[in-house]
């Protein structure tokens, strides 16, 4: 009887170890699965990214009202500084700067190269910092991942290589681009991604996040927040979906991308949201949107 107790004990025993072995391989192996993201194919330099973003980004500022507040220059800033500090950001590669727009409606976007421009109505919708945070991150990762100019090289595989010579020359690149539709309309191929870039985004951008000490899921919550808003509410972030198609189970996709990533604390938040709500609130009212611009392609007008 002694021996068939010592037995049970021996087998119970074994098995516990073997499940624990088996469950600290499920964890290597899930962490060896996270998915590896990189820029895709290019046909543009990441100098002719920054050249880009920086023409395109004088063009931007004599289009949308850029809002001159130092307190919400140093709050936008601020968290920017603290994003690509990030290696995932790779700052030494790009020329990042941020600045806010006085426009009521949810949005945020960056140009090729660095420039990012962040709307007063996103500031006003969100809870906390780190839901500003998130989308920052996520635009910041379309500049890292150089989805933009990704899209362009794959929409113009013959024309693009004549043109990137002629920008090399000393031509205007936004006017080199201009010749074959590459510009900075409402569907242009530098700002519209697709699911898979916006996937991808998430991800890196929930890593960017983690890194500079802002807690991921608040990019998860920013976005349940605008898929559960209806009625008149849903009006003022409809462009934000419409620039940033959802890839599918996109909230999911970022909690569990956060299990892939080291416990730390998060204590990055300023605790400024408030007030910069107020100084928002007090803003004059934004301009009407600029008509929009002709298009030259190739010598003729759209």
């Amino acid at each position: 009887m002694r021996n068939w107790k010592r037995m049970r004990l021996y087998i119970a025993t074994c098995l516990g170890i073997i499940v624990t072995v088996q469950i600290s391989l499920i964890c290597v192996t899930g962490l060896a699965e996270q998915r590896k993201l990189k820029p895709g194919f290019n046909l543009f330099s990441k100098e002719q990214d920054v050249q880009l973003g920086k023409e395109a980004a004088a063009q931007v500022e004599k289009q949308m009202q850029i809002v001159n507040n130092k307190d919400l220059e140093n709050f936008i800033n601020q968290i920017g500084r603290k994003l690509i500090a990030t290696p995932e950001a790779d700052a030494k590669s790009f020329a990042y700067s941020f600045k806010v727009v006085n426009d009521k409606s949810i949005n945020a976007f960056a140009l090729p190269g660095g420039p990012a421009f962040i709307h007063t109505g996103l500031i006003a919708a969100a809870d906390n910092e780190g839901q500003v945070a998130g989308v920052m991150a996520h635009e910041i990762s379309h500049v890292a991942l150089r989805h933009g100019t990704n899209q362009a090289s794959k929409a113009n595989l013959i024309e693009l290589p004549a043109l990137l010579a002629g920008s090399v020359a000393g031509g205007s690149m936004i006017g080199q681009l201009a010749q074959i539709g590459v510009g900075l309309g409402a569907n242009s191929v530098l700002l519209k991604f697709s699911r898979n870039a916006e996937r991808d985004a998430d991800l890196l951008g929930t890593r960017i996040m983690s890194g500079a000490g802002y807690n991921p899921i608040q990019m998860a919550r920013f976005f349940e927040k605008l898929e559960s808003e209806t009625g008149a509410a849903r009006s003022s972030f409809e462009q934000f979906l419409s620039d940033h198609p959802n890839p599918g189970n996109r909230v999911t996709a970022v909690e569990e991308e956060i299990q892939y990533l080291p416990k730390r604390s998060y204590a990055s938040d300023s605790g400024q949201i408030e007030r910069m709500k107020q100084i928002i609130a007090k803003l004059p009212p934004p301009p009407p949107p600029p008509k929009p611009t002709k298009q030259v392609t190739g010598g003729t007008e759209k």
